[in-house]
């Protein structure tokens, strides 16, 4: 008789399925905790720079221009057409040079009418002369007739009071001889006292006279100069820069004309960044760039207001400029602010501000791996700034601008 037998369940595919989802899970986690790869920069499109102790020079840049130190604006004194241009910009002049005529017939007839104003106060200061003249001859001639009459008359005082005591003439004859030596006195008196008056009236006549000559010349003087300013002169030696007038323009007072340099004598211009302007002083060294050689020089003025973010720095050139210097170049300067000791520094990075702490890739020693390190930065220069915290003598950093990497705290460089 056949048994039949008992079969028992087989277990092992699901061990097998249980171990297997372990496993996934354990990989999942795994791969989870993972760090992801480092991006990679190639090292030839980022600037690469080590840290290094030392000094370091503090130094700011800008571009600017050469200019004349001495500029002679020409600018038009009277309204009037332009007749003929005797110089082009460009052409040397001296002092007499004319530049250019202009013409005006009102300028013209003013100058003859001064004239004319002045030859008739001439005149008439000639006739008040005279007649004041006349009147004091005639007022001395006036005066010299009442002293001999009052001479007479008091001499015939005289006799008749003597005739008087010897009862020789009445009482009434002599006191009648008495009063008229009396009143010619008094006359004679009051002429001197007029004449004395008009020897001084006389003289202030003639002072407000001469005065009203002296203000007439003046106003000749003054329309003869607007007449000879139409033969616009360069007025010194130099270079004729500018003449932005053609035949027959016109033109109105204060019109500038003309401008004269000498260029044997220029300066130059510079605009600095008026964040980095602050430590510029009077005096600092500077080296100026004319491209065609480098010139030193020293700061002489700091414009005490910034303009469009810029701030103007001017440098005095007293040695010997580069064959080509002339005013208007473009130039780039350089200003030294100072040199410090020992300190840890670094090539400027991109962005970087002095005295603000920023983000840098700093490489792994031994390793082609850069990781984000804060560091906080110092006083700055053109091409390097020094480092107050973050990093060590010998660090290589990436000074590139790594804004595109910012969501990554390290990438690889090969």
């Amino acid at each position: 008789m056949d048994i039949p037998r008992t079969r028992k369940p087989n277990r092992k595919p699901w061990l097998f399925a249980a171990a297997g989802v372990l496993a996934l899970v354990a990989i999942t986690v795994g791969l989870s905790r993972l760090r992801a790869a480092a991006p990679t920069v190639e090292r030839g499109s980022v600037w690469l720079d080590t840290v290094k102790r030392g000094p370091m020079l503090r130094q700011v840049k800008g571009a600017g221009t050469l200019v004349p130190e001495h500029i002679r604006w020409l600018t038009a004194d009277t309204a009037g057409r332009v007749e003929r241009i005797h110089v082009r910009p460009g052409a040397p002049v001296e002092a007499d040079t004319v530049l250019m005529e202009l013409s005006n017939p009102d300028v013209q007839l003013q100058a003859l009418e001064a004239e004319r104003q002045l030859a008739s106060a001439e005149a008439e200061l000639i006739a008040l002369r005279t007649t004041l003249e006349t009147q004091r001859i005639s007022q001395e001639v006036a005066l010299a007739s009442l002293e001999a009459d009052s001479a007479h008359a008091s001499r015939q005082a005289q006799a008749t009071v003597a005739l008087l005591d010897r009862s020789y003439v009445p009482t009434l004859e002599a006191q009648q001889a008495r009063e008229k030596a009396g009143e010619m006195g008094q006359r004679l008196a009051l002429e001197r006292k007029r004449l004395s008056v008009l020897q001084a009236s006389s003289q202030e006549q003639l002072a407000a006279q001469r005065g009203q000559i002296e203000r007439l010349k003046a106003v000749a003087r003054f329309r003869r100069t607007q007449v000879e300013s139409m033969q616009v002169k360069a007025g010194e030696a130099g270079v004729l820069t500018e003449l932005p007038l053609e035949l027959g323009q016109w033109v109105t007072p204060g019109t500038v004309l003309a401008k004269v340099v000498k260029p044997e004598r220029l300066k130059a211009e510079l605009r600095i960044a008026e964040t980095q302007a602050r430590d510029i002083q009077v005096g600092q060294k500077a080296q100026v760039d004319t491209r065609n050689g480098v010139v030193e020089g020293t700061v002489s003025r700091v414009a005490p207001a910034a303009s469009q973010g810029t701030v103007r720095v001017e440098v005095t050139l007293p040695g010997e400029l580069p064959r080509g210097a002339r005013p208007d170049l473009t130039v780039e300067g350089t200003v030294e602010l100072e040199r410090l000791g020992e300190v840890l520094s670094v090539g400027r990075p991109a962005g970087a501000q002095p005295n603000s702490t920023m983000t840098l890739f700093r490489l792994l020693p031994g390793s082609d791996e850069a990781v984000r390190v804060p560091v906080q930065l110092g006083r700055g220069s053109v091409n390097a700034i020094e480092v107050v915290q973050g990093l060590t003598e010998g660090d290589q950093v990436v000074l590139s601008d790594m804004t595109a990497w910012d969501a990554v705290e390290r990438v690889r460089v090969r």
